[in-house]
């Protein structure tokens, strides 16, 4: 139950920080010079460099608008049938949080009307013979709110990746109209025009359904409801036509189908409305299920907080920072009797009194200390920013390779999600952040290269495609390492 209270706590925290700041993402200071600190976690200031998502996109698709609540309408007109018009919009959107943006829209189209929503019988001018009675031509800017439903409604334990989206819109703007009418010659009488000088307001709302065709394209079915706030607009009104005098309308309305594409902008792999919220944390809780340990029956306590109840660990004085096994014991891999934590060379054994290292002797007689190994560095999803957590890894490099006379390769790479152009150009980046991190720490330039093998290069094969593995595995793959040349 603790544990479950955790975990939600956990996930309803994050979206804020994981899109206000990127407060969970923690770098070093030596790259990003004005981090902070925000209680126990070092928080990079956002700048436009630092963002992960691309947030920028712009839309643009065709329709059939009905006008529906007017003295004329589209639909159910003289004939029994709908008149259709058409119509079109594009417009610059900007996604604010994984959940809300804001669009700018242009909207152009044509209504046709012919049916009369009277209380008595339609004037005879407003229609020829079954003919079209009316027709308005308009032109609209409004601003929308757009909020993703599909982000706000996503499930926690959902972690497969996603395709379609339900999205709201609502927002206000300004309309110019041209309205003409039919009379009973047949010739067509303008009966309204309003420029959009005369900042005539109207508002619409509705909703839209995105399918994602791929990282940069996605296609939206969308149906809006548009007030116009105008009982003029119907092409009804004064002076050729007593229409509008029979039936007092508020406002003639109308509702637009569009069927659109959404291109989006910016040199990230995903965009900030299509990203999983929960995604910063699966990591962490696959870890924790690894742990396999029930919080609430650790009755007994844990007295090294190691994460093994005392009453099932075989080693209650664990040193703090080492890891252990299921039971509880410091592990020592290369089982030279020098646990993981304090030993050097972690992978080869070595006596204890040189931290586990093996020693060699040189033709002068002399002991020498033999370090074998150089660690590498995993990374947060499409980042390349080095987490504080890495940097003693890093530290510990530098000297290491000021103390030797060899040259290394800093090699980067990725896992399998995005296409192999973005994963190569990630890793690229990913193996010079960690070079240029090694040489403002005091390394020879020339004694290191960087390389990125892209998602060519996995620590764990078995992961492509990525779901099918667990995420620790994913990010075991998101990583840089190095090679002796």
């Amino acid at each position: 139950m603790k544990l479950s209270l955790a975990i939600f706590s956990l996930a309803l925290s994050l979206p804020a920080t994981a899109f206000a700041q990127d407060s969970l993402q923690v770098v070093t200071s030596g790259e990003y010079p004005n981090t902070f600190s925000s209680g126990s976690a070092n928080v990079s200031k956002f700048t436009q460099s630092s963002k992960r998502f691309n947030d920028w996109s712009v839309s643009f698709g065709a329709g059939v608008p009905l006008l529906q609540s007017a003295d004329l309408t589209s639909i159910k007109n003289g004939n029994g049938k709908n008149l259709i018009g058409y119509s079109a919009y594009v417009s610059v959107d900007k996604a604010i949080t994984h959940a809300f943006g804001l669009n700018l829209q242009y909207d152009r189209g044509e209504t046709r009307q012919g049916w009369f929503n009277t209380k008595d019988a339609a004037p005879a001018n407003a229609s020829i013979n079954g003919q079209q009675g009316a027709r308005t031509q308009y032109d609209a800017i409004s601003i929308l709110g757009d909020i993703n439903f599909s982000n706000l409604m996503r499930r926690v334990d959902n972690k497969s990746p996603y395709r379609w989206a339900l999205h709201g819109y609502a927002g206000i703007g300004t309309i110019a109209y041209r309205a003409y009418l039919k009379d009973e010659s047949g010739q067509r009488l303008m009966t309204e025009i309003k420029p959009f000088k005369t900042l005539d307001f109207f508002g619409q709302a509705g909703a839209g359904l995105k399918y994602k065709i791929n990282n940069r394209l996605d296609l939206e079915g969308r149906v809006m409801y548009v007030v116009t706030t105008d009982d003029q607009f119907d092409g009804g009104g004064a002076p050729y036509s007593a229409i509008n005098m029979r039936e007092d309308q508020v406002s003639d309305n109308f509702f637009n189908a569009t069927l659109g594409l959404s291109v989006k902008l910016g040199k990230h792999e995903s965009h900030l409305m299509w990203h999983d919220p929960l995604q910063e944390i699966y990591y962490k809780l696959d870890e924790l299920a690894a742990k396999n340990m029930d919080v609430e029956v650790c009755k007994s306590g844990d007295a090294d907080n190691d994460g093994v109840c005392d009453d099932w660990d075989r080693q209650l004085d664990t040193p703090a920072g080492a890891r252990v096994d299921g039971s509880g014991v410091a592990l020592d891999v290369d089982m030279d009797g020098v646990i993981d934590l304090y030993d050097k060379c972690v992978t080869v054994p070595g006596p204890v009194e040189n931290n586990g290292c093996p020693t060699t002797t040189t033709n002068s007689g002399t002991v020498t200390e033999a370090e074998t190994k150089l660690d590498g560095i995993e990374f947060d999803l499409n980042s390349d920013r080095i987490l504080p957590s890495n940097t003693p890894v890093l530290n510990n490099a530098v000297n290491y390779i000021n103390s030797s006379n060899g040259s290394y390769t800093v090699i980067g790479a990725t896992d399998t999600r995005g296409s192999e152009e973005y994963n190569q150009k990630l890793s690229d980046r990913r193996a010079n952040s960690v070079k240029d991190y090694l040489i403002k720490n005091g390394v020879e330039s020339t004694k290191l290269d960087a390389m990125g093998k892209g998602k060519k290069d996995l620590k764990y094969p078995e992961c492509d495609p990525a779901t099918k593995c667990p995420e620790w595995k994913n990010r075991a793959n998101r990583r840089v390492y190095f090679e002796a040349k």
